[in-house]
């Protein structure tokens, strides 16, 4: 994959459910935090978008759990885009940093709804436009 995108997390003792294990649905806090923070890295803040008009939502998420990870665990949360018609779609990946092994694949579609209507977003094609080639 040529990701464009990395973020480096460790587990925290309240994430995990009474197996010992990350709950599942931690795990989509993951992906969405890895996408904040890389639409930081590329100038663009989620709350001024917000003030803006702007709001990228999830339309579809779609996750294959691999292997899980402990409390403790560090990993890297890695991310590419392509652009399907007025949807950006993420695909991110969670590798547990200590063998890399897979932890999560996932499929993120998300749609920009402007000033209240589903709406293509001038802004991300223009900041996406070098990672969309």
């Amino acid at each position: 994959m040529n990701y464009i995108y990395e973020l480096e997390m460790k587990v925290r003792d309240y994430e995990c459910d009474l197996q010992g294990i990350v709950n599942n649905a931690n795990y989509q806090h993951y992906l969405e935090h890895t996408r904040h923070e890389f639409l930081t890295s590329v100038g663009v803040s989620f709350a001024a978008l917000h003030e803006q008009g702007v709001d990228p939502v999830v339309a579809r998420i779609s996750m294959a759990f691999k292997t899980p990870l402990k409390s403790g665990d560090e990993f890297v949360s890695k991310l590419y885009m392509k652009k399907e018609g007025i949807k950006y779609v993420f695909y991110q990946d969670i590798f547990r940093k200590n063998d890399n092994k897979v932890v999560v694949k996932s499929t993120v579609e998300t749609v920009c709804v402007v000033n209240g209507r589903l709406s293509d977003s001038e802004l991300f094609d223009n900041v996406f436009a070098s990672y969309l080639k």
